[in-house]
């Protein structure tokens, strides 16, 4: 299959998904069905027409809008649909038509919710960070077998141990991880330690620079002061796909650093 071909499918889909990932965001903080009741407006109840229902597109129609009582539409829901179909495509451009493909497309949705969700309730659910690991073991260990690459699935494991026992202990020191994010931590280290040992050290490496360098911003401007909670998922997976896409070009350019050439 060419790869505009490829790039095209996988766009389309992230739209779609992008669009059920809103749903999620919205729905699983509060427990609600994810099927029951279908798409309306929390304002007032209406159910929002299949027309007004097309990823991006509906709310440019609607210009941000219930078409029924004209309360406002967040722009969110949008770029969660535009966001989600240009990560779907990165990916894609990243691993091509390989077996890995699927379970890195499940990786970056679920990224999405979870971000989203961390970012507005503090919290990282275990009703999606639980079964993403059955999944990560049903979508890669038969790319292992059929690739005969049963050291990526060991390198994963081993990962994953070591990024838990990493944040476990962060979480023991006052003010340190949350139950969350040590539960996220194994999850990441399984995709990345798939990718290899340089992958898993940037990738951990760039979750605690990112949320550092973010913490200090708010500080500066006085959005978050030393006692504010500050939500660190967005951060650990916003490393984890910086190790995906640049992991080598990353790991070179710190190891310049600490043996410069004459």
């Amino acid at each position: 299959m060419p790869q505009f071909i490829l790039l095209g499918l996988v766009g389309l889909l992230g739209l779609a998904v992008g669009s059920f990932l809103n749903v999620v965001i919205h729905r699983v903080p509060r427990g609600e069905s994810l099927v029951r009741p279908g798409s309306h407006c929390p304002h007032c109840g209406n159910e929002v027409r299949n027309r007004h229902n097309i990823p991006v597109l509906g709310w440019l129609l609607l210009r941000g809008r219930c078409a029924d009582c004209q309360a406002p539409i967040s722009a969110r829901y949008p770029l969660v649909e535009a966001g989600t179909a240009a990560l779907f495509v990165a990916v894609a451009a990243r691993f091509g038509w390989s077996w890995e493909l699927p379970a890195y497309l499940y990786l970056a949705a679920v990224s999405i919710a979870l971000a989203a969700i961390d970012l507005d309730v503090l919290r990282l659910p275990d009703q999606i960070v639980r079964p993403s690991y059955a999944v990560a073991l049903v979508l890669l260990v038969p790319t292992a077998i059929f690739e005969h690459n049963g050291e990526a699935v060991l390198r994963g494991l081993l990962a994953a141990a070591a990024l838990y026992a990493f944040y476990w202990l962060l979480a023991l020191v006052p003010r340190g991880m949350g139950g969350g994010d040590v539960k996220l931590a194994p999850l990441l280290g399984f995709y990345l330690g798939w990718l290899g040992w340089g992958s898993v050290a940037v990738g951990a490496f760039a979750g605690f620079l990112l949320g550092g360098v973010v913490g200090m911003l708010l500080m500066l401007f006085k959005l978050a002061n030393r006692k504010s909670r500050i939500p660190f998922g967005p951060y650990m997976l916003a490393g984890t796909f910086l190790a995906v896409f640049a992991a080598a070009p990353v790991a070179d350019w710190y190891a310049s650093l600490l043996a410069p050439t004459a």
